[in-house]
């Protein structure tokens, strides 16, 4: 899995391509090098970067303190990390 890798503190770094303004906020496969992620909040006053962080932290089952945004926070090109989720699991969200 390019699209994430396990730091040397036991969390999980995501490489993230987003779409912000979908229908509803889902997995939706890669995009290259990245795992796509739909989001339904737009991408205003930080709505949607909210809306990520939140949908990934249920999605992982770590409560939402746990995911933070690294890098990106302008971009449809995020990096995001988690802490205590199980690379297991997110693999599954994938799909892979």
């Amino acid at each position: 899995m390019t699209w994430c890798v396990q730091a040397a503190d036991g969390s999980l770094i995501l490489t993230l391509h987003i779409q912000p303004g979908a229908r509803r906020s889902g997995i939706a496969g890669l995009h290259g090098e990245a795992l796509k992620i739909r989001l339904a909040a737009p991408p205003v006053d930080g709505k949607a970067n909210a809306e990520l962080l939140g949908f990934l932290a249920k999605a992982c089952g770590v409560p939402r303190s746990a995911v933070g945004l690294l890098s990106g926070e302008t971009s449809r090109a995020k990096r995001v990390c988690i802490s205590g989720a199980d690379p297991a699991r997110v693999a599954a969200l994938a799909g892979l």
